[in-house]
């Protein structure tokens, strides 16, 4: 059982920067590939970026590659998402997403086991 927690979301104006934060219980993090999801009012949970377990590879959705960086930091289980730059339209509430399966991280929700209870950013205009 893997438990996640995330931090740092709140209220931004356009233009501004958040880091958000997510806590992995246990101890097998490192061998986890991590995401990250967010999910808008009517709207189905949408891939952002995910890492591979060292954090070597990193992946992003067009619409926040540039602006968004993941990052891992194994040593204190904990996955990371800074977001610049930021839009209105990324407004929602920000999920992360742990895959235990020791594969490569993909962009679909269904490949991630454990997920956090989520953190909303609200980015005003």
């Amino acid at each position: 059982q893997v438990q996640l927690v995330e931090s740092g979301g709140g209220l931004v104006q356009a233009g501004g920067s958040l880091r958000l934060s997510c806590a992995a219980s246990g101890r097998a993090f490192t061998r986890y590939a991590m995401g990250w999801f967010r999910q808008s009012p009517g709207k189905e949970r949408e891939f952002v970026a995910a890492l591979n377990q060292s954090g070597g590879r990193t992946y992003y959705a067009d619409s926040v590659k540039g602006r968004f960086t993941i990052s891992r930091d194994n040593a204190k289980n904990t996955v990371y998402l800074q977001m610049n730059s930021l839009k209105p339209e990324d407004t929602a509430v920000y999920y992360c997403a742990a895959d235990t399966s020791w594969g490569m991280p993909g962009k679909s929700a269904r490949e991630y086991d454990y997920w956090g209870q989520g953190t909303q950013v609200t980015v005003s205009s």
